[in-house]
């Protein structure tokens, strides 16, 4: 995975090239600082709105050859495909395989008091991080993302597509293709907010992987206590 490698990823492309960005999603509207998960009704904030605005513009200036725009279904992903489904002339598709991992512990305010988890009741989702015991497994994970993947590759044939999800679907997706390990520490997880982690295919084989984080000024000014998760 080489990062801010946008201008590798550019000399891959041959006739047959397509290139699937999958990105994170912006700053989310979150003053409580809870982990949302799949909650509904999470929007971006002022900054998450600029983030992906700024992606927007950034592959418009590019050059890139957008023509198919997809997001998980969840209000915050399908806000940060917006600006560049606008900007392509295309409607924001919604595919239920690129929404946020299931966690058992949505709606509790680990940004603002992380504490929370060492309460007794909760120990019994920790006995399998490999798994994880807390939520969706890694493995069923990379099943419908790579899935998705593979739609979106299908639908952009010899061109680009945008792909937005959530920082863990993504983390896992690309632990699966780099042949790695699925299982890993939340804290662990290095795909920031509006990032874009490219997958470079000649056909319908993948020969590329970058990434790259075009709105990273944007990223050191958000509030949002969960950010990171």
């Amino acid at each position: 995975l080489l990062r801010g490698a946008s201008a590798w990823c550019g000399t891959l492309i041959g006739m047959d090239t397509t290139i699937v960005h999958v990105m994170r999603h912006g700053e989310v509207d979150n003053p409580d600082g809870v982990l949302y998960g799949r909650l509904p009704g999470f929007g971006l904030t002022g900054c998450g709105q600029a983030m992906a605005e700024r992606v927007a513009r950034t592959l418009v200036g590019r050059g890139a050859d957008i023509t198919h725009v997809v997001a998980s279904p969840l209000l915050r992903a399908q806000l940060t495909a917006a600006p560049t489904a606008a900007a392509y002339g295309l409607p924001v598709e919604s595919d239920p395989r690129l929404i946020e991992s299931a966690n058992v512990f949505e709606g509790l305010p680990l940004g603002s008091n992380p504490a929370v988890l060492a309460r007794p009741a909760y120990f019994k989702y920790f006995v399998n991080p490999l798994r994880p015991s807390w939520g969706e497994p890694y493995a069923d994970i990379a099943s419908r993302m790579s899935a998705a993947l593979s739609a979106a590759l299908r639908s952009a044939r010899g061109h680009e597509a945008l792909v937005v999800s959530h920082q863990n679907p993504i983390e896992t997706l690309t632990r699966f293709v780099r042949g790695k390990v699925l299982a890993h520490p939340p804290k662990s997880r290095n795909f920031a907010l509006a990032s874009l982690t490219s997958f470079v295919f000649s056909g319908a084989t993948l020969v590329g992987v970058c990434y790259e984080e075009p709105a990273a000024d944007l990223v050191a000014q958000a509030k949002d206590l969960s950010y990171r998760r």
